[in-house]
């Protein structure tokens, strides 16, 4: 496959994305299950659609861009697992052109050939839960566009205005994802570094990188949610782990093959029978730093799931297009790529369709959406589930802001504050939910602290579960 697509013809965009569907085409077949950031995502744009104020009237933590492509998504088609995963398609193409693109019209490579889009491809698929369109796979759009238009100016005689657009694009991948805003420490050391930037061209990009976060910040202000920001989406980067880990073997398996063909390509620079010229030598360094900011965002991740190492995936490609440049035999070359195609494609699949029985590696089984427990007549009803399982929403439909268990807490674990319990009260009062779904044990203390609002539910049958009185 390498040699094939080694000639650098036009048409071998079209086969790139032939490669892409090629690989995805067994889920038409066979759907993926249901991931709880998926339903959540699919939640938050179904409610900003009926006109609530992210932040505001919904506490969830996921960042003001990506809330916006859901809330859009929700209007043409609905609460649609299959609408997240055709647009992330259509964006995993884009980003794999644009990547290949920018790699060959730069010459950041000796030569000129698609293995940058091949490698693109392929490193995508680490699990499938890279499948949907995820925040992280939103903002490294705006990441590459980025990249881009920094290697412009590594490829000039001097600095242009063009930094604008770097912060920019920098600041639009925040929106999209948070973590993704320590970027622009990787952005200002790349133009310190390895181009002759001014005080004022460094000043552009930060002025760049700040704009559209400074008019996210002015929208809230205006409508009166500027402390609503500030606690769920701000702040919360720092506190909040919306689910619990997931299997760190999936997390290992998916990211061994990939990485350590790029550790191998980056070591093999140092082999004093490679040549590139300096501009190449610094592109290099600047997907090194790209892989440490990437490194950086790992910490400040909302949950760990090999979604969230699409970020890295640019580096990764990178590094690998190096290592199979510099082998010396194309024979063992071509053979390292199917084993690497194979293990990967392994990896993939047994995590989508469990292929191998009695395991459970790379299904995400903590990620999935479990099968309700709620008696079969609670459906299309209006809930609040107080905890993490977000499952009984599948079939049923919010009430009140608390969607995010952590950041719900700040109001009903704190019950024995009087604002607290006065705000719990007027989110009941303008959003009431037919059911309560109580998983932390914590209505009864609620019922206890606002007599009104006991008097509006009886518990029913199933353990946890309170109906509002007709």
């Amino acid at each position: 496959m390498l040699s094939f697509f080694r000639t650098y013809t036009p048409y071998q965009y079209i086969s790139l994305t032939v490669v892409l569907l090629i690989i995805r085409l067994p889920f038409l077949v066979s759907p993926l299950p249901l991931l709880i950031p998926e339903l959540n995502w699919m939640l938050v744009g179904e409610q900003m659609s009926q006109g609530h104020l992210l932040y505001r009237d919904i506490w969830d933590s996921v960042s003001p861009l990506s809330a916006l492509v859901y809330w859009m998504l929700n209007a043409l088609f609905g609460r649609s697992q299959g609408a997240l995963h055709a647009a992330a398609t259509l964006i995993s193409v884009f980003q794999i052109a644009y990547f290949n693109y920018v790699m060959n019209n730069h010459n950041v490579f000796p030569d000129r050939n698609f293995w940058p889009g091949l490698l693109y491809a392929l490193f995508l698929h680490l699990s499938f839960d890279c499948l949907t369109l995820s925040p992280v796979l939103l903002s490294t759009t705006f990441l590459l566009l980025a990249f881009g238009t920094l290697i412009k100016q590594l490829d000039r005689q001097g600095v242009t205005d063009d930094v604008f657009e770097v912060g920019i694009y920098l600041g639009l991948a925040a929106l999209f994802y948070l973590p993704s805003a320590v970027f622009i420490i990787w952005a200002s050391a790349a133009l310190l570094m390895f181009t002759g930037a001014t005080f004022r061209q460094h000043s552009l990009t930060l002025f760049g990188f700040g704009f559209p976060i400074a008019v996210a910040v002015l929208y809230y202000y205006l409508n009166d949610s500027l402390g609503d920001l500030n606690r769920n989406l701000l702040a919360s980067v720092f506190r909040v782990r919306q689910y619990a880990p997931t299997d760190y073997r999936t997390l290992v398996v998916s990211l061994l093959v990939p990485l350590g063909i790029a550790v191998l390509g980056f070591f093999s620079l140092f082999n004093p029978t490679n040549r590139y010229v300096n501009f190449q030598q610094r592109c290099q360094q600047i997907m090194l730093f790209w892989s440490v900011a990437a490194l950086l965002t790992i910490a400040l991740m909302p949950f760990l799931a090999p979604m969230g190492f699409l970020i890295s995936v640019p580096p990764m490609s990178f590094f690998a297009v190096i290592y199979f440049q510099n082998a010396r035999k194309t024979w063992l070359a071509e053979l390292t790529f199917t084993a690497m195609v194979a293990l990967m494609l392994g990896i993939f699949y047994q995590g989508a369709l469990g292929l191998l029985p009695n395991t459970d590696l790379g299904r995400l089984s903590n990620l999935q959406v479990k099968p309700s427990l709620l008696p079969a007549d609670i459906q299309n009803q209006k809930l609040l589930v107080i905890g993490e399982d977000l499952s009984a929403y599948r079939n049923n439909r919010p009430a009140t802001p608390y969607l995010n268990w952590e950041l719900a807490k700040y109001d009903l674990r704190n019950l024995d504050n009087y604002e607290a319990v006065v705000n719990v009260y007027d989110h009941f009062r303008k959003d009431p939910p037919t059911y309560i779904i109580d998983r932390e044990n914590v209505v009864e203390k609620l019922f206890q602290r606002a007599p009104a609002l006991g008097a509006m539910y009886r518990p029913t049958s199933t353990t946890g579960v309170y109906q509002r009185r007709q």
